[in-house]
């Protein structure tokens, strides 16, 4: 907001206040106090840039809105039981998951999912509220970054619009994992990093040493977040497109540059220092294992990452059309701003193409110059008054396949949701008519060739469906069939036993996560192990019957207390896992 408005603002409230406080004296009715308040809001809304407010509007409905309808994955509870476990053990500074250290990934997320789980105990929503807070963080870089690349506020605008209606920023958004808060962490170092290199450039006063010193703050903060993750596929593509596109003047530079890089390397490295003084041999064993699951887990081919401009979603085609740099290059408005967005997002697929470990979720960081990417395009159609044929081809395609899929959603609607009884009749009539209304927007601007409100009917498309939609795109995906263990905490005979699993199968951390109690590790093999655990409880993936020996049967009663299914998806899904699927039952020592 211009600081002008801001002092205008303030001089004209502190006017008003007197004036009351003048009326207060005097005894003057309560209307009057109530004409000071109408007036007090009124020019505060007036003076507040519309755009904010739109953004605020979208930030809100895209990560706090309807934030606990979605079920946790792996990497969620992961987190929360870790977080549970610092609270309920007290072992913040050495982390462990079901009882077993979990030193994998630093602790910064876990630390702030540990407080909130000992304000609000086992409440999904306010976990969640913390990523939707660093989703924001990373909306507010984002905005300042492209408005420091560019100098337009209207081209930080569209940037903002892009990223907040990429489908995977909304759902890491949504998500109490680690990826939120060292991405968004990082490009606030890359924002502060900025202003150190090139104010010079742009200001009389240059104020150097903050700006290095937040960076280094924040960039130290990202590594505790999930360790050099977000360096190698933000900050490096970042650098390596700015560098090579602007080089910065360095005079003056070099000892507050310095001094940033110790700040990082304090702020990065005091955990593991603690963790190698005190548990030197527990962190030898996960350094070797975590570099090791780089090179030999999940490994990809190469060219894995082809298709990653669908992890744009809406911005899918344009996201396509922008890389032909041939052809906009000598077209859109602001080159210099368009060569160093497609070599910052061809830097990053390439870097993240390079390792063996690859997954689809890895590609988030892309999101960053991918919208700005698009939002160079998109400011082109703006700015441009007249548009060639092939342009207007381009964004007429683009356009009509949004408002044609736009107004198909009723209909998937109806089919998916409303049938299955997972929507009531109300708000179904109320988002067919929004849909129908978005969708005609959304033609009418595409004929029309008004960019910005296509940018602003797709923007309402995701308002209506994050507010309408989330809990019934839950319960659509979800496994409707579903009893989690998660109910065994509502059985008395089993709230002061222990729990244990077969060392012989695998324990998902998902069961102890909705157990909400720690299962330990039992040889059933081992006979003595076994009648010193009991009486205890004990979850298996087949019958007790059938997991015990016979000798073992003759000395302990075995009383089942269920079959638990804790899948998210439906029996006919692909991603239907039997692992999922358990017993758990009673051992108890025979009279």
């Amino acid at each position: 907001m211009n600081i002008r408005w801001i002092k205008k603002v303030v001089l004209i409230h502190i006017i008003h206040y007197r004036h009351f406080m003048c009326y207060y004296e005097h005894e003057v009715d309560i209307i009057k106090f109530k004409k000071w308040c109408f007036m007090f809001v009124m020019n505060t809304i007036r003076n507040f840039d519309k755009e904010y407010i739109w953004i605020a509007i979208l930030c809100m409905a895209a990560f706090f809105i309807h934030n606990s309808l979605l079920p946790t994955d792996i990497m969620e509870s992961r987190n929360i039981v870790t977080a549970r476990e610092m609270v309920s053990d007290g072992n913040w500074m050495v982390p462990t998951m079901n009882g077993e250290l979990r030193l994998e990934k630093p602790p910064l997320p876990t630390w702030v999912a540990a407080v909130i789980e000992r304000v609000a105990p086992d409440n999904l929503g306010a976990q969640r509220i913390a990523a939707g807070v660093m989703g924001v963080v990373w909306v507010i870089f984002m905005y300042l970054t492209a408005q420091y690349i560019t100098r337009r506020r209207d081209f930080a605008f569209i940037t903002a619009i892009v990223f907040l209606t990429c489908y995977n920023v909304v759902l890491m958004g949504r998500t109490a994992t680690w990826d939120i808060y060292c991405h968004s962490l990082m490009m606030g170092a890359i924002y502060f990093l900025m202003r150190g290199l090139y104010d010079d450039r742009y200001y009389e006063v240059v104020h150097k040493w903050r700006w290095f010193i937040l960076s280094g703050i924040m960039m130290g903060l990202s590594f505790l977040s999930k360790g050099p993750v977000a360096f190698y596929a933000l900050l490096f593509p970042f650098l390596i497109s700015m560098l090579i596109m602007q080089r910065p003047y360095m005079r003056g530079k070099w000892l507050p540059l310095v001094v940033m890089i110790v700040v990082c390397v304090v702020i990065s490295s005091w955990w593991y220092v603690c963790l190698m003084a005190f548990h030197p041999q527990a962190f030898d064993h996960v350094v070797s294992k975590e570099s090791g699951s780089w090179i030999n887990h999940n490994v990809r081919p190469w060219y894995y990452y082809w298709r990653f401009f669908t992890e744009t979603g809406v911005w899918t085609i344009l996201m396509l059309v922008s890389l032909a740099v041939p052809y906009w290059k000598h077209k859109v408005t602001m080159r210099r701003e368009y060569i160093i967005m497609v070599t910052w997002t061809i830097a990053t697929l390439i870097l993240l193409s390079l390792m063996p470990e690859k997954k689809m979720r890895y590609l988030l960081p892309m999101m960053a110059p991918c919208s700005m990417t698009v939002a160079v395009i998109l400011f082109y159609f703006v700015d441009r008054r007249k548009l060639d044929h092939t342009d207007k081809v381009i964004f007429r395609i683009n356009g009509y396949v949004l408002a044609g899929i736009t107004l198909l959603l009723p209909i998937g609607v109806h089919l998916v949701a409303y049938k299955r009884n997972v929507i009531d009749f109300g708000t179904t009539i109320f988002v067919d008519i929004m849909f129908l209304g978005i969708g005609l927007w959304m033609l009418f601007s595409t004929q029309r060739l008004r960019s910005k409100s296509l940018l602003n009917g797709i923007a309402a498309l995701f308002l209506v469906t994050e507010c309408f939609l989330i809990g019934t795109i839950g319960k659509v995906l979800g496994n409707a069939s579903a009893h989690s263990i998660r109910e065994t905490q509502k059985i008395t005979a089993l709230n002061k036993l222990p729990f244990y699993y077969n060392t012989q199968e695998e324990l998902r951390i998902e069961l102890v996560y909705e157990a909400h109690r720690k299962i330990k590790p039992l040889d059933l093999s081992d006979e003595k192990a076994v009648m010193k655990a009991l009486p205890c409880a004990l979850v298996t993936r087949n019958s007790a019957g059938m997991e015990l020996s016979r000798s073992l049967l003759q000395k302990i009663d075995t009383v089942k207390i269920g079959v638990y299914d804790d899948n998210r998806h439906s029996k006919h899904d692909r991603h239907y896992n039997r692992i999922l699927v358990n017993q758990v039952t009673i051992l108890k020592q025979k009279r």
